[in-house]
């Protein structure tokens, strides 16, 4: 018999995810801050619950995607949490990008219920979110990883147990470092591009097949050009995950000057009000720098 499942946060990407296990006829219970950013899941069978706790007693397996680390201490640890509805022999996995130092905590609370805990940030954005194609990176134990499985691959395409709990996070971590510095490449190159008097598309389709070719210029540099900047991932999601690893670096004693460069702009950017376009909109910030309207 399928177990349930529980998913908490059906934001962008959460709701695609979600849909996709939903779609292979897993009964799912799903809470959200915003009762209407679910109902599209609770239109196709999903049932509603008014708190973490709530899907908790009622799920064998939970999910969460949420913002903010702030919201996944809410979220697991809080009065109304799932920490207070799981049962022994249930899993839990965040595939919020968070800190891994919470990650950790959360394993380590979990382990005294003889509950299972997973960290599996992602990486793919709306985009694959919606076509299922997401990289999941993953910390925890083997067996809770093996048993998750099956359910990930509804998900993602890429995935992969990095090692104990927090190991995905700091795999994320990795992640956005080289998107942040790439994101400001693709932007100075679209913006050179646009004052040499090229055709932008016709550009991206020779650089993206070349040694300068990345999802971010090929998927977001698109979107730039059509003058798209919607959110596939928040600006202010990336601030957060930027911050994260500075911070992370910083306990290490590892200077990252490219990250803390991206990291000002994008600052600037929310300093602008852009926090909820797309991590695309760095090319407002840069573009208003040199004097091109977008």
């Amino acid at each position: 018999m399928k177990k349930k499942i529980g998913w908490i946060g059906t934001g962008v990407m959460g709701s695609s995810m979600c849909s996709h296990i939903l779609k292979e006829g897993y009964e799912i219970f799903v809470y959200n801050r915003t009762k209407s950013k679910a109902q599209e899941l609770l239109d196709n069978g999903a049932n509603w619950c008014d708190n973490s706790k709530q899907v908790a007693e009622n799920s064998d397996i939970i999910f969460t995607i949420v913002g903010f680390p702030k919201d996944v201490e809410k979220v697991y640890l809080g009065e109304s949490g799932v920490l207070q509805g799981v049962t022994s022999g249930n899993i839990i996995v965040d595939m919020t990008t968070s800190n891994p130092s919470l990650a950790e905590k959360i394993y380590k609370e979990a382990k005294k219920k003889n509950v299972s805990s997973l960290d599996a940030p992602v990486s793919g954005g709306d985009t694959g979110a919606k076509n299922g194609t997401l990289a999941i990176m993953i910390g925890g134990d083997e067996a809770t990883y093996n048993e998750v499985l099956p359910l990930f691959e509804l998900m993602g395409k890429n995935i992969k147990l990095l090692g104990n709990a927090g190991a995905g996070q700091h795999c994320k971590m990795s992640n956005q470092i080289h998107i942040a510095t790439t994101m400001i490449g693709v932007v100075e190159s679209l913006l050179y591009a646009y004052k040499a008097g090229l055709d932008l598309d016709e550009m991206i389709d020779v650089i993206g097949k070349g040694a300068a070719a990345s999802w971010s210029i090929n998927n977001l540099g698109r979107r730039i050009v059509k003058k798209n900047f919607d959110p596939g991932f928040f600006i202010k999601h990336f601030v957060k995950d930027m911050r994260i690893a500075l911070e992370e670096a910083k306990r290490m004693n590892l200077s990252l000057p490219g990250l803390a460069l991206a990291y000002q702009f994008y600052i600037a950017a929310m300093g602008q009000g852009l926090e909820n376009l797309g991590t695309q909109g760095l090319y407002k910030v840069l573009a208003q720098m040199n004097g091109i309207s977008v």
